[in-house]
């Protein structure tokens, strides 16, 4: 084999498709000229796509991986602003499981080198028959890129430079004993090995898991606590409402009574005017009498009859606002109970949906990392960034504002006796949602949980 031809490390791009196999493999010089625009992938149009960076050595074992998400528009053109150092992360990656040769270096969402590329990564799964890493390993056994493959044939020992020994000396109990030893000792350490491995695999699912239930637990308590929020301004708009009511009805008996009491007051003067009209004739006065009795008596029978029906109206209204505070209590209940069942969900169904989201403008926030901003959202960030990059890490505002002091200056914020500041270096928190006031932002010291114990 000459020198032009001499098998070496080869970087390699493999795409995976939605049902988990892998759909298309390219060399990285392929791949660069994808991203300078050189050639398109139309079958990806308008797609996100799981993309695994890998580095094969010479005996095509897989040494590095970094698993990363890239982005194509309508004509199959990929990210023109995709700038991830997929080298870089590979040198710095971590430990991950053994593929043959050894444990790889594995840069994913949950094992990230560098912070801010960690939102741009995802997580492999690592179930049993459909474990990404098994199908990157046997990709790379069947190369299909036509890769140049160590020859081993030459390390073999030619057949004219064996000698044999002499008969007597073809048993030696002791040697025997010894090659047994070390077959037996390497045996254990290869099932050591082996499970060291599969630990480290299983912690590396376990975190995955763990961060995903995570954010869906916080995305859950800030849905439920908006819906709350919104369940108590619809019962003030109904107390206000039912308030308004009484006092409509109160301000409807009023008015019945100073009706009534006009009714009175022209009744009084409609008898004296029969009292002046008896001086005139007594048939004509009973006659009148008569009829004006008639008509005040229909005239007050009208005005009650509608008043009363006013009345019955604004109770039925009255009942049916109290009908309806008590559905929106059991509506409340309701979404508590369905909270606290969503809350013991799997946290799987969020990463099918972040799967399918589109990427419109990238912006950096620290603990957010690169957020993708849909452009429906594009009006609610410029109005507040601040709360919109709290949402997208599921805490408050304040608690973000509060995170971000601690963020940029990772110092114990207790006041000392004298007055002044602690000021003592602590640990960074780099979770907006790990961060608490009082614990987080002090030294051991100063933590409000020392303080509990020591006042215990």
């Amino acid at each position: 084999m000459s020198m032009q031809n001499k098998a070496q490390m080869v970087e390699a791009v493999m795409f995976f498709s939605e049902r988990g196999g892998i759909c298309k493999e390219m060399l990285f010089p392929e791949f660069e000229a994808l991203l300078d625009g050189i050639v398109n992938m139309p079958e990806f149009a308008d797609q996100q796509m799981r993309v695994a960076y890998v580095l094969i050595n010479p005996r095509l074992l897989i040494k590095s991986v970094v698993f990363f998400y890239l982005d194509f528009d309508e004509k199959g053109a990929p990210d023109s602003g995709w700038n991830i150092p997929l080298q870089h992360l590979a040198e710095r990656a971590g430990r991950g499981p053994d593929l043959g040769a050894g444990p790889i270096r594995l840069a994913c969402r949950s094992q990230c080198p560098v912070s801010w590329h960690q939102m741009h990564l995802w997580d492999p799964n690592l179930a049993p028959g459909k474990n990404d890493l098994v199908l990157l390993r046997d990709a790379a056994k069947r190369n299909v890129l036509g890769l140049l493959v160590e020859d081993d044939s030459a390390q073999a020992l030619a057949p004219e430079r064996l000698q044999m020994a002499s008969e007597d000396k073809w048993y030696a109990p002791d040697a025997a004993q010894e090659v047994a030893d070390i077959v037996t000792e390497k045996q254990d350490r290869e099932q050591r090995q082996k499970a060291a491995q599969l630990i480290k695999q299983q912690r590396l699912r376990i975190t995955s898991l763990t961060q995903a239930h995570e954010e869906e637990l916080a995305k859950l308590k800030q849905l439920n606590e908006a819906q709350s929020k919104n369940l108590q301004a619809q019962i003030h708009g109904l107390h206000q409402a039912l308030q308004q009511q009484e006092a409509l009805n109160a301000s409807l008996k009023e008015q019945l009574a100073a009706q009534a009491a006009s009714f009175q007051t022209s009744r009084e003067e409609m008898t004296e005017q029969l009292r002046a009209l008896e001086q005139h004739g007594r048939s004509k006065d009973d006659m009148l009498r008569t009829q004006l009795e008639a008509e005040m008596r229909a005239k007050i029978a009208a005005a009650v009859v509608e008043y009363k029906e006013q009345i019955a109206i604004r109770d039925v209204e009255l009942a049916y606002s109290k009908e309806q505070d008590a559905q929106l209590q059991r509506e409340i209940e309701r979404l508590k109970r369905e909270h606290n069942e969503l809350a013991g969900q799997s946290g799987e169904q969020i990463l099918d949906r972040l799967a399918k989201l589109g990427v419109v403008f990238v912006v950096y926030h620290p603990g957010a990392g690169h957020l993708t901003i849909a452009l429906q959202d594009i009006a609610r960030y410029q109005d507040n960034p601040m709360a919109y990059v709290a949402a997208k890490c599921f805490v408050s505002e304040a608690q973000y504002s509060q995170w971000l002091q601690h963020y940029q200056q990772p110092s114990c914020e207790a006041k000392l006796p004298n007055g002044e500041r602690c000021a003592i270096p602590i640990d960074r928190i780099d979770t907006p949602s790990r961060f608490t006031l009082g614990e987080s932002n002090c030294c051991a010291r100063h933590k409000a949980s020392s303080r509990l114990r020591t006042v215990s």
